[in-house]
């Protein structure tokens, strides 16, 4: 039977996988816009190592500064134990939670949002870091935050963060080249292209089409191996979790309080959406038709937890 740590090692696995593919399709992506350009085999040659050398760079900076620019846009603000009751019992819990996993203890921050949401971030368990919203902390007792920071740190062990930090860097590149990419076929780049062909550089017109079919689908692709790894991810650091806590309680508790929850995450965007425990954009927005699914159905993730202690799975929320 497998372990949490041979589950984290498979998780680990397919993170390098994800990247390798996500990388290829940009490589891919940029040969191809190179060839409609050129209309030369030659000719994409230099634009795929452009638009390598740009995601790298990118993923760099990711890497590197990444944790800063999303703890940024959240507004998330250093938590001060000294505050008030909830803050020191919030700073007394990664603490002991941070203990148990072994782990060094990850800076918190705060939210000022009355959503009910939490997120990890950083590179490594030593560059780590954990974001709530102040809604969260006012809500949720002891047990319930147990559970929910166990889920955080869990992402932090199995270094989640750090693959939800590099993937979203090699997304944006894509999404960057496409935009690019489209802009050009909007201001008549193929046209002008097949102007100067006259009788027809075959080679280049089929690239022009192909690189155009690329703009569109290439980003969404990613973005759907991307998701269907996340939703696991979100399964494993539920389960790694309560192996912290020794209580599937908790975490069952507070994952179906946030489920109720009607509070809208403004700072929330596509970019960061996959990080938070829950889905931050909720089906009732006007935004969330731009977002593809980052997380697996509340529900089964409960009904998960619910095995664990041998109790009636749920047929919907509603059943609570």
């Amino acid at each position: 039977m497998a372990t949490f740590y041979d589950l984290a090692a498979a998780n680990r696995r397919k993170s390098l996988l994800l990247v390798l593919i996500v990388v290829g399709i940009l490589a891919a992506f940029g040969a191809s816009a190179g060839i409609a350009l050129s209309g030369s085999i030659e000719g994409g040659a230099p634009v795929a190592v452009g638009a390598f050398v740009v995601g790298f760079l990118l993923t760099l900076g990711a890497y590197f500064s990444g944790d800063k620019a999303v703890l940024a846009a959240a507004g998330a603000k250093e938590l001060d134990p000294s505050a008030g009751r909830e803050e020191l019992e919030l700073d007394n819990i990664v603490s002991e939670l941070s203990l148990a996993a072994n782990l060094p203890k990850p800076k918190v921050y705060t939210i000022n949002d009355t959503a009910l949401n939490a997120f990890a971030t950083g590179r490594d368990p030593q560059h780590a870091s954990i974001a709530v919203t102040e809604g969260l902390m006012r809500t949720l007792d002891r047990e319930e935050m147990s559970g929910v920071i166990a889920h955080e740190l869990s992402h932090i062990r199995n270094f989640d963060i750090r693959y939800g930090l590099l993937v979203a860097a090699l997304v944006g590149s894509l999404a960057l080249l496409s935009d690019l990419v489209m802009r050009w076929a909007f201001w008549g780049g193929g046209r002008r292209r097949g102007n100067d062909r006259e009788g027809g550089n075959g080679l280049q017109a089929i690239f022009i089409v192909v690189t155009i079919i690329l703009a569109i689908l290439a980003p969404i692709a990613a973005r759907l191996v991307q998701l269907a790894v996340s939703r696991q991810r979100e399964y494993l650091a539920d389960a790694s979790g309560v192996e912290l806590t020794r209580n599937p309680v908790g975490l069952e508790r507070a994952l179906a309080k946030l489920a109720g929850d009607r509070e809208v995450l403004e700072v929330a965007t596509k970019a960061t959406a996959h990080l938070y425990i829950i889905n931050p954009v909720k089906h009732f927005e006007e935004r969330s038709a731009g977002f593809l699914a980052t997380h697996p159905p509340l529900v089964d993730r409960i009904n998960r937890l619910r095995a664990l202690r041998r109790a009636k799975p749920l047929e919907s929320l509603a059943e609570r």
